[in-house]
């Protein structure tokens, strides 16, 4: 749901004349009000949302189909220029994937393995930090959103991320799209009419699909990987004990991205 700058300019004249308690319009606009729509979550009532990919079971062509899931369920531009790349999910080798915990003696089967990344919806996350709009924020539920109608481009929150997470619009998001380019090959290729557009000059970035977690779904790239293979990837709630999540981590090593840092990525790795 989008605010235009009329209505904006109303809301920051009632506040003006008559006080509200001292709140200002952007604390009367903020996130969880003006986008309640998002914040339902019929699945579990997850207290803390979390993903393991276990790279056991990820293979390239597995992780070229939950970038495609994931692409097409939000309709994400493909621009046609790596310059101008926007991603949600991508792959990247061990050493660009776990800097702090790479050395000269690792596997070569892991030295060279890519891995399936996305934002890590800190704890700690530094990006809802620096966000002079609060386009970008953290739920109840551990999940970072990305408000696209709210952000104005400063891509503040791009310089906060440590794990280049977010992408920046330079181009129209609406000229080509991941989904126009699989259509060529199959005109029976699906579209998803019912995902936002966003404009060009705005910054977004995987959000746990939380358009799916309030109708009970699964996100789309967990449903795609577990399609094939069955365990890829596990999303559940972290602050739940006998959750899925917990299971797996109790079972398997687990290992994050720059856990140095102390942002608290909740986004887990079996290796």
């Amino acid at each position: 749901m989008g605010v235009n700058r009329r209505e904006f300019l109303k809301i920051a004249g009632a506040a003006t004349l008559f006080g509200l308690g001292g709140k200002t319009a952007i604390e009367i606009l903020a996130p969880g009000k003006v986008e309640a729509s998002m914040e339902a979550l019929p699945l579990t009532g997850g207290k803390r949302w979390a993903m393991v990919v276990n790279s056991h079971k990820m293979d390239e062509a597995l992780m070229d189909k939950c970038i495609d899931a994931c692409h097409r369920e939000h309709n994400v531009p493909e621009l046609g220029n790596p310059k101008e790349e926007v991603k949600w999910l991508w792959k990247e080798d061990y050493h660009h994937s776990f800097p702090g915990q790479y050395h000269q003696y690792i596997g070569e089967e892991v030295k060279h393995k890519n891995f399936l990344l996305m934002c890590n919806h800190c704890t700690n996350p530094p990006c809802c930090r620096v966000c002079p709009t609060k386009a970008t924020f953290q739920r109840e539920d551990g999940v970072v959103m990305m408000d696209m109608h709210r952000c104005i481009g400063c891509r503040f929150c791009m310089a906060a991320c440590p794990y280049g997470a977010r992408s920046f619009n330079w181009g129209d998001p609406h000229r080509v799209t991941r989904v126009e380019e699989l259509k060529k090959l199959n005109p029976e290729f699906p579209t998803n009419k019912e995902y936002p557009t966003r404009s060009k000059g705005v910054v977004e970035k995987c959000t746990f699909c939380t358009e799916r977690l309030a109708k009970g779904l699964l996100p789309a790239c967990v449903e795609a990987a577990n399609k094939v293979k069955e365990g890829a990837m596990v999303f559940g709630d972290l602050s739940d004990p006998e959750s899925a999540v917990r299971q797996v981590l109790k079972e398997h090593y687990s290992i994050r991205r720059k856990p140095e840092l102390g942002t608290e990525p909740n986004l887990f790795f079996i290796v």
